[in-house]
């Protein structure tokens, strides 16, 4: 990062960099301005993108609505009969746009007699037929006829209550009717449904919207909707249809609607026209950016956890066309203009120009600078700038954010050294932004560059509160931070995010916190018995580790410290923050609270101050706090960096946070080669006989005992190992294991020890041998 000159969004030179990636998406093709039904916020009253939505639980009405053939279907008893196709939909209030009726052409529909409607047949998907008849009619009946979907081609209808001079209305045929709910035939209004404006687009239909903005109906509808709201417009749409006979059937149902991200309340799909840009339009004669971004995810790209790879790729085949356009008073201007006819004037040197003008004054200058004023820099033949009207769209915050790779990693880096920074080695972000910013920045970087963002990306899940909702500031059940920090430390609160799986939603109770604090306090105390047993150690004047220190504690722990070295870079460099704590946390809980700092603490208290033993041991303690504050400044930044200034030869002006990891250094591991996994192996074995002997004989201190066991182990020191299992005494090549009772033998006043060296000494204390040399006594 670079401090001290951040990149920011509104920063004039990161807007003009996000026009000149609009400018090389124009220049290949690939935005198009169209009238075509998108996500609209009634809310806010403007276009959404996919990703700008949120999927919420809503109680909406479904119906099934009898749509009269155009002309009556006589009987083979000449009775007149009337015949109907019945039409369910979920949106009642779309039926005042309603065009077409799709069948699916493969499919079996059936001619059914209504048992409770003497002359009336409708027409249903022999598959549905039997649950829809028994749902209203109580009772299903065998279908007079049968015939494919693809024979109901041509058929023609009348609208239920529309007298628009539009008197006959089309059956036409789609593959996407399906026959999981429903009746088979689906209600088509190509003004308020994708699927539907594909359909009119092949079949000839008007775009029609009968919406306006504000979510209420325009004039165009009858008199008894204009001016009203779409959503209370349900119901009245129902008892019309009650009213004149066409309502077959209505149910209140609940279902995962799509809701604005913002405001949180239900949006609509809208026909307007807007800017788009074409993810199936091949790019330089090419590939497609669909088909270029599944190539990319498909291998070149990873992915942690994997999974994301799959559900990128399924969001990346199911995606429509991005409309990057917004009717909002803020963000950033898409740089297009209109003359008198309304054509749009919009090219790549069109919106470069704009983009010098952004760069030298900001994206304001678009609503103070005349046309003439921001197209200074463009010219064109026969162009009358002052004629020029200003468009009044803004981008979608997905392509700003999405141009971020150019505008920082090209742009932002190319002056700061050799070359851009782009591709990035990592992007992170939540689950949500598959289908938002990963897929916003992959889009438009490989129509540009031929070449992914990113060469990673990692997901991780959301905190949610203990109803496993998602915790945001909008929905007001958000931690406060502050109070976190206040009761337990910004590095306790980092701690515990290290420790936790991201793969997953995480849910946060403040007990968690209360454990992360425990295992930092255990972390953090054991630094500080490293540091508080540095006391007058000179780094400069360290134990050199060799061959000859192998069988010592010290090289057994040094050893360990290189192993736990190289497992947290591996966890760091796939970012396997948990497998990193977790490895830390049992490093100093186990391998040094419970076997080597207990080990050595006799040394580093009652050894004479400048031993060559305990030189080593401090050594070792300078060499693992060392490490440990390296290995943990990522995640315990504030501690690291106390904890580093606190060691011997360095002062306040030294900072963890400027070095690098420690290397798996093979001198520190020289005690691999020895027996150390078949002692520790053992030492299990011989706490347990301890353990036993002392039960049985009441033996408090294990100090008051000698372990004498099987085995050769000259190769150790025998003061190492019998400090390793916290005797008195320790003695190898015994025929069993055995446990010996030193409580009548004298202690020595200072180490507690009973080695068989304890006598009086000259200040008529009971010292050891040793704690009277450390005493200079005799």
């Amino acid at each position: 990062a670079d401090y001290d000159d951040p990149y920011l969004t509104m920063l004039p030179r990161y807007e003009a960099a996000v026009l000149e990636v609009f400018a090389d998406l124009v220049e290949r093709g690939l935005v198009y301005r169209d009238l075509k039904p998108v996500h609209w916020s009634i809310d806010n009253q403007t276009a959404l993108a996919e990703a700008e939505l949120e999927y919420y639980d809503r109680e909406d009405t479904s119906v099934f609505v009898k749509f009269d053939c155009a002309s009556a279907f006589i009987s083979e008893t000449g009775e007149d009969r009337i015949m109907s196709l019945l039409v369910w939909t979920t949106t009642p209030w779309t039926l005042p746009a309603n065009l077409a009726v799709a069948v699916n052409p493969r499919a079996e529909y059936g001619v059914y007699h209504l048992p409770n409607q003497p002359g009336h047949e409708v027409i249903i998907a022999v598959e549905l037929a039997d649950e829809v008849l028994n749902m209203v009619c109580g009772q299903s009946v065998p279908p007079e006829r049968i015939m494919k979907g693809e024979a109901m081609s041509g058929l023609t209808y009348a609208h239920p209550f529309l007298d628009d001079g539009v008197r006959q209305r089309p059956v036409v045929m789609a593959e996407y009717v399906t026959l999981e709910d429903g009746t088979g035939l689906v209600h088509t209004a190509p003004g308020h449904g994708a699927e539907d404006y594909q359909t009119g687009l092949r079949e000839g239909l008007d775009v029609y919207c009968p919406v306006l903005p504000d979510g209420t109906y325009d004039d165009t509808v009858p008199e008894w909707l204009v001016g009203k709201s779409i959503w209370k417009a349900n119901d009245e749409v129902v008892e019309h249809l009650r009213g004149s006979g066409h309502l077959f059937h209505d149910q209140k149902f609940m279902h995962s609607y799509p809701h604005d991200w913002r405001g949180k309340k239900p949006v609509i799909f809208r026909a307007t026209e807007q800017w788009f840009v074409g993810v199936d339009k091949p790019v330089d004669g090419g590939a497609s950016m669909r088909d270029a971004a599944l190539a990319q995810t498909a291998s070149d790209v990873d992915f942690l956890p994997d999974w994301g790879r799959n559900r990128m790729r399924g969001m990346l085949e199911s995606r429509p066309d991005w409309c990057i356009s917004r009717q909002r008073s803020w963000g950033l201007p898409i740089p297009a203009f209109f003359k008198d006819d309304g054509t749009p004037l919009l090219n790549p040197d069109s919106v470069r120009a704009v983009a010098q003008v952004f760069a030298e004054k900001g994206s304001d200058a678009w609503f103070y600078m005349e046309p003439a004023d921001l197209l200074v820099y463009y010219e064109e033949d026969g162009l009358d700038k002052s004629s020029l009207t200003k468009g009044k769209d803004t981008f979608d915050v997905w392509f700003e954010s999405g141009s971020s790779w150019n505008a920082v990693l090209r742009e932002g880096w190319r002056d700061k050294q050799s070359g851009d920074a782009y591709p990035a080695d990592l992007y992170l972000e939540g689950s949500d932004q598959h289908r938002g910013w990963f897929q916003h920045s992959l889009l438009p970087a490989l129509a540009v560059t031929g070449q992914s963002p990113f060469k990673t990306v990692l997901t991780h899940g959301f905190m949610v509160d203990k109803d496993g909702k998602k915790m945001s500031k909008s929905g007001g059940n958000a931690l406060k931070i502050e109070d976190l920090f206040k009761d337990y430390g910004a590095d306790v609160c980092r701690w515990w995010v290290a420790s936790l799986n991201p793969d997953n939603d995480i849910k946060v109770d403040m007990s968690f916190f209360k454990l992360a604090g425990e295992e930092y306090r255990k972390v953090r105390n054991t630094l500080r018995f490293l540091l508080s047993n540095l006391d007058g150690f000179d780094p400069s004047n360290a134990h050199a580790f060799a061959e000859a220190d192998a069988a010592s504690l010290d090289a057994w722990v040094l050893g360990e410290l290189s192993k736990l070295t190289q497992t947290v870079r591996d966890a760091y460099e796939g970012f396997a923050y948990r497998k990193a704590t977790e490895a830390i946390f049992n490093f100093c809980n186990d391998t040094l609270s419970a076997v080597y700092l207990t080990a050595v603490k006799d040394r580093l208290y009652c050894d004479a101050a400048d031993s060559p033993r305990r030189l080593r041991s401090q050594t070792a303690c300078y060499k693992l706090a060392e490490a440990l504050c390296q290995l943990l400044a990522p995640v315990l930044p504030h501690t690291a960096d106390e904890a580093w200034r606190a060691l011997p030869g360095k002062g306040d002006d030294d900072c963890v946070h400027l070095q690098i990891l420690p290397e798996v250094s093979t001198a520190s591991a020289i005690a691999v080669e020895v027996r150390w996994a078949e002692a520790m192996a053992e030492r299990d074995v011989w706490l347990k006989a301890m353990e036993d002997f002392r039960q049985a004989n009441d033996v408090d201190n294990p100090l008051d005992l000698g372990l004498f066991v099987s085995g050769d182990w000259s190769a150790f020191a025998a003061e190492d190992l019998a400090d390793l299992c916290g005797v008195s005494r320790f003695a190898s090549g015994s025929d069993s294991t055995t446990v010996e009772d030193l409580s009548s033998e004298p202690r020595c006043e200072r180490s507690w020890k009973r080695d068989g060296t304890v006598k009086e000494r000259s200040d008529g204390g009971q010292l050891s041998d040793r704690d009277a040399a450390a005493l200079g006594l005799s």
